[in-house]
């Protein structure tokens, strides 16, 4: 019996047949040996003390946006909220680094990330109120929709990136993942699509460990996320999640390549979600009381706060300010809140489709004669 030799004749290092070109040298797309930190392992003095404030204060009203958010629910005037409370920088940061004309992708855990993009505070609440479908004009905020679907919009992110460069528009889109977004398929075909394309997308996966109840180790046997990158031919970055301005400077650099037309990088920032999933999870039924403790010792409000503090950047006055500058956003949260919103029944049927199917207008109507007939009674 003869034995076919498939491996390729031609010395070229693209192993196929008649290839023209080498393929891509892995090594410059492996990720970081160890995750970029900048707090405590770098000095300050060379960045933008504005800047270092800025990110500070945006921590802090992040902080009590999470805490305000999770009290309502408990007081069901919320539905669900899924705290960022652990992962703030990671939030921050993400909207610190996009242009005007940039583009967000956020996951229903991003709602700080969204919010610093400029939507308002409540609107940003309004999916999780289950109110309407979104709180905010998607097109006037550059920010897509709440996706409450794992990494369902990271395809989106690829898809608007690749049409901003084809019509000759700067435009960068940034998506965000949680850890368990990657085990979806939408995942791997956008990153995919994003390479093949080299389209100008950075993808940022906040790994806190947990897919819900599922511990990474669950999910991937891969040394890091990032290292993911590398089998689609995009860059991979790791850094520390929780330090803010390692988190900035990492994205910024991502960003700023894709401008240029560097392609997509995929950053993975190690963080820790200090609450439970939901306000309808119980965390302590997946993991230990001293995990979660040892978390609270590198939480990225605290270490922000120590660094600057021993750079004679942030005394007790600006750390004042920035708490008040919060408690006036917990209090805005509060009376809103309280107040009854005024609902139109008929927006559910608006946005879905730009011509409405015959199911939606038979929906439509039903809903309708529904509310027409409890008028009569």
């Amino acid at each position: 019996m003869t034995v076919l030799d498939h491996r390729p004749t031609d010395p070229v290092p693209g192993w196929l047949p008649g290839a023209t070109a080498p393929r891509t040298d892995p090594a410059p797309l492996l990720p970081d040996a160890a995750p970029v930190r900048v707090l405590g392992a770098a000095d300050l003095a060379k960045y933008d003390p504005a800047l270092l404030l800025d990110l500070y204060r945006r921590l802090v009203a992040g902080r009590r946006y999470n805490q305000q958010a999770t009290t309502l629910t408990k007081q069901g005037r919320l539905a669900v909220y899924p705290s960022s409370t652990g992962q703030e920088a990671c939030q921050v940061a993400a909207a610190t680094v996009l242009a005007e004309d940039d583009w967000l992708f956020p996951s229903y855990r991003d709602t700080l990330a969204v919010v610093g993009r400029g939507v308002d505070p409540l609107e940003a609440l309004t999916l999780l109120r289950g109110n309407a479908h979104t709180g905010y004009d998607p097109k006037a905020t550059r920010t897509a929709p709440l996706c409450t679907p794992l990494a369902t919009q990271a395809p989106h992110a690829v898809g608007l990136a690749h049409a901003a460069r084809l019509a000759g528009d700067p435009t960068v889109a940034l998506a965000l993942l949680g850890d368990g977004g990657t085990s979806e398929g939408d995942f791997h075909e956008a990153l995919n699509f994003a390479a093949v394309l080299n389209a100008p997308v950075v993808f940022l996966v906040q790994n806190n460990g947990y897919a819900i109840s599922v511990p990474l180790t669950q999910q991937s046997a891969a040394p890091t996320l990032a290292h993911k990158a590398v089998g689609y031919g995009m860059r991979g970055r790791l850094v520390d999640g929780n330090d803010v301005v390692a988190v900035h400077e990492v994205l910024a650099e991502a960003v700023d390549r894709a401008r240029a037309g560097g392609g997509p990088t995929l950053v993975e920032a190690l963080t820790y979600r200090l609450e439970a999933h939901t306000n309808a999870d119980d965390a302590t039924r997946y993991r230990q009381d001293a995990e979660v403790t040892a978390w609270q010792e590198h939480d990225p409000l605290l270490l922000m706060e120590r660094q600057l503090r021993a750079a004679g950047l942030l005394d007790d006055a600006a750390v004042a300010r920035a708490t008040e500058e919060a408690e006036a956003l917990a209090a805005r949260m509060r009376t809103e809140f309280h107040a009854e919103p005024q609902l139109d029944p008929f927006s559910l049927f608006q946005h879905v489709y730009a011509e409405p199917t015959s199911q939606l207008l038979e929906q439509q109507a039903q809903l309708a004669a529904e509310l027409a007939a409890e008028d009569e009674r």
